[in-house]
């Protein structure tokens, strides 16, 4: 049977990106990367004063960051830019030692990422349990709304109009029509409102200078001596931490919000390629930006790689070509693009009360612990540890309770056996020395693992203390019924843990 020939238009088309191929996907890409474009000018300005250096440094941070996890990046459609995290973990290195050794630290902890993610670091994201991310979510959308805050305290009164005016426009006008992203509507209507009727309001201007050229490339400007690896080295590898770890929680968000997988490795790796070209540019550097991302995917229906590439894009030219323009933005309707993403982005069912009811209390409580840490320390990094910590501490005591010994006597009545059930380790394993009769029960007992299963050390150092208490009073312990995994952890280990 022939088949018939593909034309070589139809195999172009087969190979081109999806939204090459659909004008309608073009068309919401293109406009998401403008409003997060818009949405990372005052993000960008506030993160280059929080780490002390000049806003510019922040902007081209972004830009680099953005165009080039575009291309490197695991998971599309997410933005990376110059973030608080980062600013926070490398502000002191630059106030103590100068810009030249925080482009040197950026540069180093690029390498350090890209070395983890090749050592398959994002595995790792499998053991966040679910709890966890919730709370991650959730202290986000709080961390987002309490950033908008300053920019409403001692401010013109005609700010909170527009605010509200704004959060109105992008409630409604999805109703209408989603054919052009409501946040971009937003920020333009209010931009021009207030030009026109020369409303005086804070705008993105007074934030700080944009950018007036693009950055030239070079090396850091550091002496290349073991000392400068001393002082740079601690700031590189907790930057390199902090954002791997900020950066693949994202992504598994948007997995989850996108129903699509991505490549966490590629993404580690990338995210180190990012930050050493961001290096070389003289950026500070950076990791996913979370509300930014749910500005990409959520606000504005973005899902391709063209919308990160033109977010960096758009960012340098919408500084460069159209710096007075986007200056007169007033951060009202920014503000109200950040409020509707972390309403947008809180879980809101997590917290309803039904919810609450059926939730087991060990679930709830690393809910809130994920996000008190966070809220507290302003770090989602901070959060998601202490948060994982809790979730195991958790888990650990609910499993230890499911380890039961019973007892029964043994065939043709003579000695007893005790069946062991549930999974043996060191939480459960540790009082299992105390459930056996050893003064009464008869000379001959048997210790049923048919339905156990050993785990660690700690739960074969229990069964050999059970052995020597029996032995001690002159009688035999038989152990039967082990898997192949415990019987060999058992035979490895069995009277090798404790000193003769």
């Amino acid at each position: 049977m022939s088949t018939a020939a593909v034309s070589p238009a139809a195999r172009l088309r087969g190979l081109r990106p999806d939204w090459l191929n659909d004008p309608k996907v073009w068309r919401t890409e293109v406009l998401a990367g403008l409003v997060v474009a818009l949405a990372l000018i005052p993000e960008a300005i506030s993160f280059s004063i929080i780490a002390g250096v000049d806003p510019k440094i922040g902007l081209f941070a972004s830009v680099t960051m953005a165009v080039t996890i575009s291309i490197v990046g695991g998971r599309r459609a997410m933005i990376s830019a110059a973030t608080g995290a980062v600013a926070l973990v490398i502000g002191p290195l630059n106030r103590e030692h100068g810009l030249g050794y925080l482009v040197a630290a950026v540069v180093l902890a690029g390498a350090v990422q890209i070395a983890l993610g090749a050592l398959g670091v994002a595995k790792l994201m499998r053991f966040v349990p679910r709890s966890v991310m919730v709370g991650f979510v959730n202290a986000l959308a709080i961390l987002v709304f309490m950033a908008q805050v300053p920019e409403l305290r001692d401010v013109p009164w005609p700010v909170y109009p527009l605010v509200v005016g704004g959060l109105a426009l992008m409630v409604l006008l999805p109703k209408v029509t989603a054919v052009v992203p409501a946040p971009l509507v937003s920020i333009v209507i209010l931009t021009v409102i207030t030009l026109a009727a020369g409303i005086a309001v804070p705008t993105v201007g007074d934030k700080g200078d944009l950018p007036s050229s693009l950055p030239v490339p070079g090396l850091p400007d550091v002496p290349f001596t073991l000392h400068t690896l001393t002082v740079i080295a601690p700031y590189a590898l907790a930057m390199a931490l902090v954002g791997l770890m900020e950066s693949l929680m994202t992504a598994k968000l948007v997995d989850d919000i996108t129903d699509t997988h991505s490549s966490k490795t590629r993404e580690s790796v990338g995210q180190g390629i990012a930050n050493i070209v961001t290096g070389f540019f003289g950026g500070m550097g950076g990791c996913a930006m979370i509300g930014q991302t749910m500005i990409n995917v959520k606000v504005s229906g973005a899902r391709t790689r063209l919308s990160t590439f033109l977010a960096g894009a758009f960012l340098m030219v919408l500084c460069i070509a159209f710096g007075p323009v986007v200056s007169d933005i007033p951060m009202a309707a920014l503000v109200a693009v950040m409020v509707m993403v972390s309403f947008a982005t809180f879980d809101w069912h997590s917290i309803a009360p039904r919810t609450l009811k059926r939730m087991p209390a060990g679930e709830i409580a690393v809910m809130v612990v994920t996000v008190a840490c966070v809220v507290a320390t302003s770090n989602l990094a901070v959060g998601v540890v202490v948060g994982s910590i809790t979730a195991t501490v958790v888990f650990a005591k609910r499993v230890a309770h499911l380890a039961t010994v019973t007892a029964r006597t043994g065939p043709d009545d003579t000695g007893v056996v005790y069946s062991v059930t549930g999974e043996l380790f060191f939480a459960s394993s540790n009082d299992l020395a105390g459930r056996f009769a050893y003064d009464t029960d008869p000379d001959k007992v048997v210790i049923d693992l048919t339905d156990a299963h050993i785990w660690d050390a700690s739960s074969v150092a229990a069964l050999d203390a059970i052995e020597t208490k029996y032995k001690q009073r002159g009688k035999t312990v038989e152990i039967i019924g082990l898997n192949d995994p415990s019987a060999d952890l058992h035979g490895r280990l069995s009277g090798e843990l404790t000193s003769h």
